[in-house]
């Protein structure tokens, strides 16, 4: 395998990787949509389904942007969890504010991601690739803001 094989695979591999935390993260969003309570439920209700509109609609994007590199995508929720850095929230009774402190880490997580992946970007040479990441970046860090903002900690 050419030095441009591998440079490229391992760019479809961290586009994998994003992808899977892309889907949890999306789960996490809508679980705390589906569970919110209290005295800003109507706010933080529409502000995590924007959110989850959002990274749902960056999925199919990650997952052609692999099989324009040649490679596979993921197949399922098994391998969604093998690859998944965002981890996962079962519970349905968390507070508001940890919800908003959740979900500003896990984007946070998602931002380091995506700037790593540029990275691999630049090596492979896909400019393509570098661009809409930086699209994606900027989308994480806008909802990070909003997160931290509406926390009180912008």
């Amino acid at each position: 395998m050419a030095a441009g094989d591998n440079s490229k695979k391992a760019l479809a591999d961290a586009l994998n990787g994003l992808l899977a935390d892309y889907y949890a993260l999306y789960l996490k969003t809508k679980n705390f949509h589906w569970h919110v309570t209290g005295p800003h439920f109507r706010e933080y209700h529409l502000l995590f389904d924007e959110q989850a509109t959002e990274l749902i609609a960056t999925t199919d994007l990650v997952a052609e942007r692999v099989r324009k590199l040649g490679q596979d995508t993921l197949t399922s929720i098994g391998s969604i969890a093998a690859k998944q850095r965002i981890a996962d929230h079962d519970s349905t009774s968390t507070d508001a504010a940890a919800m908003l402190a959740a979900l500003h880490t896990d984007n946070e997580t998602l931002i380091k991601a995506l700037k790593e992946a540029k990275d691999l970007a630049e090596e492979a040479g896909d400019n393509a690739t570098d661009g809409l990441l930086d699209d994606w970046t900027d989308q994480a860090e806008q909802r990070a803001w909003f997160l931290a903002a509406t926390m009180g900690n912008a």
